[in-house]
């Protein structure tokens, strides 16, 4: 299990609440209002239907106190949590309408950051024995950035950087606009605080070398090169610049990348295209 400082309620709250007002709209849980008695009272349980990893499960809670802080909770497996098909990862007991009202937002956050989550450890498996760490992208869910990155961290996944304002990354359009390698790094640097790393995008070794004859990077993207050039690059780097590797990484591909001794291992994979981990609530 990784485990990590849970974020804070004052980030989920507004994440829950936009997505609780969506689903039940003006006019609140009609079907429940309906057909449950308000006195009604049962203990319900999310279950894990498939094995994977567990993410999401505060975002969970909140939802349900958030509908009824009178309902009692009882986690039995936390966020980067491995669990089997069929073990209950959050038991719930209170009123049966308050529970049925926030069980779809509880269950969308969980099994789509969970799905985040699992992939992302299978990528981690495919490192074990090299260097090489998974890191996510900013290929995240609008809005819901802050969440799909932790679960990237309890995939056993590292941090990348969370929005434009945290590092200075030069992209290929970058160099292109400020009129190459040599001109992008020197603007940079004059204008980096010490505390800001700076990485710049290369996809060939020429432009590897102008990197390293110029100086000023604390980083090196190397992306959608073959692994045989990875391991060149690599290699010409020695040790002077970190270096993340990105694009075109598979899930079979992986474990050859990270053989090639590079350090990071950027997959927008695990946050665009990772399927949701299957939980159901049952009474």
């Amino acid at each position: 299990m990784t485990t990590h400082p849970p974020l804070p309620d004052l980030l989920l709250e507004p994440l829950l609440r936009a997505a609780l007002i969506e689903d039940l709209g003006p006019n609140g849980d009609v079907t429940t209002r309906a057909v449950i008695p308000p006195a009604a009272r049962y203990q319900a349980r999310i279950n894990a239907r498939q094995a994977g990893v567990i993410s999401g499960v505060p975002l969970a809670a909140l939802a349900f106190r958030l509908v009824d802080p009178e309902l009692k909770l009882d986690i039995l497996a936390g966020d980067g949590a491995q669990v089997s098909a069929g073990e209950t990862v959050l038991c719930v007991e209170g009123a049966a309408a308050s529970i049925l009202s926030a069980e779809r937002v509880a269950l969308n956050f969980m099994g789509r950051l969970s799905g985040i989550a699992t992939l992302t450890a299978a990528f981690v498996a495919e490192t074990r024995g090299t260097r090489a760490r998974i890191t996510c992208t900013r290929k995240t869910t609008p809005g819901l950035r802050v969440v799909e990155k932790q679960a990237v961290l309890h995939g056993g996944g590292a941090a990348h950087r969370y929005g434009l304002s945290d590092a200075i990354l030069i992209k290929d359009n970058h160099i292109a606009a400020a009129g190459g390698i040599a001109p992008v790094l020197r603007a940079a640097r004059a204008r980096a605080s010490h505390m800001m790393r700076i990485e710049i995008e290369v996809d060939t070794l020429e432009q590897l070398d102008a990197v390293l004859a110029t100086g000023g990077a604390d980083v090196v993207l190397l992306d959608n090169m073959d692994t045989a050039t990875l391991t060149r690059a690599v290699g010409m780097v020695a040790g002077r610049l970190v270096t993340e590797a990105s694009g075109n990484m598979r899930l079979e591909r992986v474990a050859e990348v990270a053989a090639t001794g590079v350090d990071y291992i950027s997959v927008g994979a695990l946050t665009h295209s990772a399927q949701v981990l299957d939980l159901g609530l049952d009474f």
